[in-house]
């Protein structure tokens, strides 16, 4: 459904970390590096981009937005918590299921440095 969501950063210095390490631990490649931003995925496939605003004003989260990514196994769902937390993320809610979602749902939420709300969710009814 989706080519690819655009994250805004105010001190790419200070998101790097977080988001090198949250997007090896879900997988996500580095597609190219631009000033002050970066790009993960594939080229023909779905695509994270976060760097400066466009407009040059400052970079601000949305109220009520976030992005869900869809991962492969709980193991990765913990992963990424895990990764943004040791690297300036901050916890929006632990990994668990979510049963209100349905009987499977297991999910992570973190918050970027720049405040923006990411989750990692896996639909698998693993154990």
């Amino acid at each position: 459904m989706f080519s690819h969501v655009t994250l805004g950063t105010n001190d790419w210095d200070q998101a790097r970390p977080f988001w090198m390490a949250v997007m090896e631990a879900l997988g996500h490649p580095i597609l190219f590096k631009r000033d002050g931003g970066i790009a993960f995925g594939e080229a023909t496939g779905p695509k994270t981009f976060v760097g400066p605003t466009f407009d040059g004003e400052p970079a601000r989260p949305g109220n009520g937005v976030h992005i869900a990514y869809i991962v492969k196994s709980r193991a990765v769902v913990d992963a990424f918590h895990a990764a943004a937390m040791a690297n300036g993320g901050s916890d929006e809610g632990e990994p668990g299921l979510r049963p209100h979602y349905h009987p499977s749902y297991y999910g992570a939420y973190v918050r970027d440095p720049d405040g923006n709300k990411l989750q990692a969710v896996c639909h698998s009814s693993e154990r």
